[in-house]
């Protein structure tokens, strides 16, 4: 089985917090769709057949598209794979593109999951943060979707945000909750250099949440999610039982997936690719009748580090078996050897032969992933 992603990079306006590559320039649009669809033409034979399971329109901002936008691009795919193995097609949305109208159209596509972002339901720092809908148009988004039979909802939040308190992320969090979505992604707000939020910290007009503050959101978070019946799946996702994101789970299991557009990655297990991340620069080079690109062979070591890293972020674990037999006794006994002492301390427990973080552990996650990487001397 194998996934598509199809980067879709325009947004109306850019949130102030955000590094993925983005463009307000949609004047371009009708260039781009017709470039990306000429680039899933020429790397069909990427994936070498394996039937496609999963879709996923990211951005950027995906529901910026139009309905011809989709149809074009959705054709495309069915020509070059089909779409008959797909059993979950995603569409990230903002709320206020969610109106009576671009439901009913996107009804009538293939998409099965729409995953919104949120972030948060306080509408003052929804304004600091720049995005374009206040907690009152989220809600009646979600509600539209399910209106129109959408089964699988899918929301963003953020904690750690500038001035966050206990009150208002328990808010968020019961606001969630409420809404009875089938999915919660929940992250930490990171000051990513280049971005106006970071620009912001460092000339101390906000202020980041202290370590303290931020585990106890973190604890908040799993509590309340899991005493609500929501499954921690991955460390910053839950779902209701069987409802976690099929694609993203691709990526933390080592599934291979074709990546289009601008600063798309794609993996096919034995190398990586990702696009140039500037729109005119991948327009021009499709149009030319060459794609702009770079290329990561994985050797060994570079596989056994992604098992472990993603892995271990998921409820699934390291399989200590599987990593024997694909990596061989060497780096199993590496593992194990660097596992030890987080074992003894209560941060990583071993069951049914799969190493998995404790609640602990997943505090300190990025500490112990760095001590389990393999670096060849």
């Amino acid at each position: 089985m194998a996934g598509i992603y199809i980067h879709i990079p325009f947004c109306k306006t850019r949130c102030i917090y955000c590094d993925f590559y983005s463009t307000t320039h949609s004047e371009l649009k009708q260039r781009y769709i017709h470039a990306l669809c000429q680039e899933l033409q020429n790397r069909k034979d990427y994936l070498k057949g394996e039937a496609v399971e999963t879709v996923y329109f990211g951005g950027g901002t995906p529901s910026q598209l139009t309905e011809e936008d989709f149809i074009q691009i959705f054709n495309t795919i069915k020509e070059i794979c089909g779409l008959e193995n797909a059993i979950e097609i995603t569409l990230e949305a903002n709320p206020d593109d969610l109106t009576e109208e671009y439901v009913s159209m996107l009804q009538t596509l293939p998409f099965n999951r729409i995953s919104m972002g949120i972030q948060t339901f306080d509408d003052p720092t929804l304004k600091l943060l720049n995005r374009r809908h206040n907690s009152a148009q989220a809600t009646t988004a979600i509600e539209r979707c399910r209106q129109a039979d959408f089964h699988n909802i899918s929301i963003d939040l953020i904690y750690g945000l500038p001035g966050e308190t206990d009150k208002r992320w328990k808010h968020d969090l019961q606001q969630a909750v409420g809404l009875n979505v089938e999915h919660i992604s929940a992250y930490h707000l990171t000051y990513e250099k280049g971005t106006p939020i970071y620009e912001m910290l460092q000339t101390c007009h906000i202020r980041e949440v202290d370590e303290e503050s931020s585990v106890r959101f973190f604890t908040t978070l799993t509590e309340t999610l899991v005493e609500n019946g929501y499954e921690h799946y991955e460390i910053s996702n839950f779902c209701k039982p069987g409802m976690y994101s099929r694609h993203n789970t691709s990526y933390w299991r080592g599934i291979p997936y074709l990546g289009c557009g601008p600063s798309a990655h794609s993996f096919n297990r034995e190398t990586r690719e990702w696009n140039v991340s500037s729109l005119t620069t991948y327009i021009s080079s499709i149009e030319e009748g060459h794609r702009s690109y770079e290329i990561e062979k994985l050797d060994e070591a570079a596989r056994y580090n992604e098992y472990i890293m993603t892995g271990l972020r998921t409820q699934w674990g390291v399989s200590l078996e599987h990593l024997g037999q694909v990596f061989g006794n060497k780096l199993l006994k590496y593992c194990r050897d660097m596992a030890a002492p987080h074992l003894e301390s209560g941060k990583l427990n071993i069951h049914n032969n799969h190493l998995y973080f404790t609640r602990n552990g997943v505090f300190v996650s990025d500490d112990i992933l760095s001590d389990l990487m393999y670096v060849e001397e």
